[in-house]
């Protein structure tokens, strides 16, 4: 066990077998429908949120953890004498960030560290894993701060939404966009710039070309790339998902190309289908 924790909140979409694997402690965000709240995939999963979707006609509301919730989680760590570097949801798109930082307060300086990753999912995932394998190397809390830092703004962060459905119900678009893109088979491409979810371009067509056209942008950066840690990740697309994986792993020639399940969260905002491919640029 080492002398720092690193946490992330259920955004952030890593598999959990390396949530289990690295020691990374999980924060969840809460999923609402009615009176009903919902620890994001502690006490409902992506499938059950698709179910409910379909039974009420409603998208759920998500809600950012309280400062109660951060300081429950991070205390027992505290306590044990580590210190504790948070990557959070961006802070353009939720007061997860903001919250952690209010509860940080009521630690002794140092102790607790909240770092903005600007971006969700599994952009999130790649930062927490950078900060991973620096704390194993044994870097500091400002070191891996710093490297992060440097990190941020070369993720790459890009989706492809199979419908305008679930932006539909959630009020992003209006009801004759979505009869309009429904009828002419248009995909949104949403990327993260600045820290914000922001439409990119609109691909009309088959799903097959929306997914040709995603992995074609990622493969024009190869020269850029990390070639460290690259990730699909997708909302109930796994077929979809390995396709792309095997295709970046034998065109890229990255050390891993792994696929990951976008939450509740992400999902509510997205909808089934939507896929995307992830990685950082080299700090070279």
């Amino acid at each position: 066990m080492g002398a720092i924790k690193i946490f992330a909140d259920s955004t952030c979409d890593l598999p959990p077998a390396w949530i289990q694997k690295y020691d990374i402690g999980i924060v969840p965000l809460y999923v609402t429908f009615g009176e009903n709240n919902y620890r994001d995939g502690v006490d409902l999963n992506t499938p059950q949120l698709y179910d409910k979707v379909d039974a009420t006609g409603r998208l759920p509301k998500t809600a950012a953890p309280s400062p109660a919730d951060f300081i429950q989680a991070f205390s027992p760590f505290i306590q044990a004498g580590r210190q504790i570097l948070y990557i959070s949801l961006s802070s353009e798109l939720s007061s997860t960030y903001q919250n952690a930082l209010i509860a940080a307060t009521e630690f002794a300086e140092g102790q607790v560290k909240v770092f903005d990753s600007l971006n969700l999912s599994s952009g999130i995932g790649l930062q927490v894993m950078k900060a991973v394998r620096a704390a194993e190397d044994g870097k500091s809390v400002a070191e891996i701060v710093a490297l992060l830092d440097a990190v941020r703004p070369r993720v790459e962060t890009e989706f492809v939404i199979d419908s305008l459905d679930y932006l539909y119900k959630g009020g992003r678009c209006s009801g004759m966009q979505n009869l309009v893109g429904s009828l002419l088979r248009i995909r949104p491409v949403i990327k993260v710039i600045d820290g914000k979810m922001t439409p990119a371009y609109k691909i009309r067509g088959s799903r097959e070309k929306a997914l040709d056209q995603l992995l074609d942008n990622a493969l024009s950066r190869i020269p850029e790339m990390d070639n460290d840690l690259i990730f699909i990740t997708h909302s109930l697309a796994d077929e979809d998902a390995v396709h792309l994986q095997k295709a970046l792993q034998s065109k890229t020639g990255a050390r891993e190309v792994a696929v990951s399940n976008a939450g509740c969260v992400i999902s509510s905002h997205c909808g089934a289908k939507t896929i995307g491919i992830l990685y950082t640029k080299s700090l070279d």
